[in-house]
C-alpha cells in the first residue's frame, strides 16, 4: 500500500490502540508510522513517558469499521479515514517561546553589530521584538545590558538561516540603491508627481504595520523580563 498521512498524535494513538483494541503491533506501528519496537516498548510499559491515549475515532482518523478488519486479518494495514490538518501560520508577530525570550536581547545585539544595513523594522520583524528594545540595546541603556552577549540569532533559534540571509540582502540592495542615488545627486530631479506620494504611503503604512506586528510582543518581553528580575531580587535576598 502506498504511503499515508499518519495520525496527528502518532504516539498517543498508538497507546490508545494498544489498550483498546486487539490489532497486532505491526499493524499499529505501520498505521501510526512508528517502529514496532516503539510499539512493543509502549505496550510493554517500558517508553521513557507514559503517554495518554488520543482516540483515533473520536478524531475520524479511523472508524470501528477499520478496526474490526484490522482485528480479523492480521495481514490487514488500516487506512487512515482523515489526514490531519496541516496548520499554517497565520500573519502576524513571530511568536518566541518562553524558554527563548530571555535571548532575544543576545540576537539582536549580534545584529546591531554585524549587520548596522538591517533597520530597526526589520529586526523587529525578524526576531520579534518592539523598537525599545532595539533603541536600548543599541544605546546600550537596556536594563541588563551588563549581562547581554552578541550571539548569533540562527544559533538562539530565534530566525532560520534562510530568513537571515534574506532580510540582510533586502537591506544591502536598499543600501546600494540609496548610494547610486547619492551619485546621482547633481542630477536635476525630475518631479515624479503622485507615483512618489503613494510610494511614501505605502511606506508608512508598512512601517505601521511592523510596529503593530512588534506591539503584540512587547507584553511578552516585558513579563519575561519582570520574571527575570524578580528571580534576581529573590535569589539576592535568599543569600546570606
Amino acid at each position: 500500500m502506498a504511503d499515508q498521512p499518519t495520525p496527528l498524535m502518532p504516539h498517543a494513538t498508538a497507546t490508545w490502540l494498544i489498550d483498546n483494541t486487539g490489532l497486532s503491533f505491526e499493524q499499529i506501528a505501520a498505521f501510526c508510522g512508528l517502529h514496532i519496537l516503539e510499539v512493543q516498548a509502549m505496550a510493554d510499559d517500558l517508553a521513557g513517558s507514559k503517554y495518554t491515549g488520543r482516540d483515533p475515532l473520536h478524531a475520524g482518523e479511523l472508524t470501528q469499521d477499520e478496526i474490526e478488519k484490522g482485528q480479523k486479518d492480521p495481514e490487514y494495514r488500516l487506512k487512515i479515514q482523515r489526514a490531519p490538518i496541516a496548520v499554517s501560520r497565520t500573519k502576524g508577530p513571530r511568536y518566541t517561546p518562553v524558554s527563548k525570550r530571555q535571548d532575544k536581547p543576545d540576537g539582536i545585539a549580534w545584529l546591531l553589530r554585524n549587520h548596522a544595513e538591517i533597520s530597526d523594522a526589520q529586526i523587529s520583524k525578524l526576531i520579534g521584538t518592539t523598537r525599545n528594545t532595539i533603541a536600548a540595546l543599541r544605546d546600550r541603556t537596556h536594563w541588563n545590558i551588563q549581562n547581554i552577549t552578541p550571539k548569533d540569532p540562527v544559533t538562539l533559534g530565534l530566525c532560520s538561516q534562510r530568513e537571515l540571509d534574506a532580510v540582510v540582502a533586502k537591506a544591502a540592495k536598499k543600501v546600494r540603491a540609496t548610494e547610486g542615488e547619492d551619485e546621482q545627486a547633481a542630477e536635476p530631479v525630475r518631479d515624479t508627481g503622485g507615483s512618489d506620494r503613494e510610494k511614501l504611503i505605502e511606506e508608512l503604512r508598512a512601517e505601521r504595520d511592523a510596529n503593530e506586528k512588534a506591539a503584540a510582543e512587547a507584553a511578552q518581553e516585558a513579563e519575561a523580563e519582570e520574571w527575570l528580575r524578580n528571580k534576581r531580587a529573590a535569589e539576592e535576598t535568599e543569600q546570606p
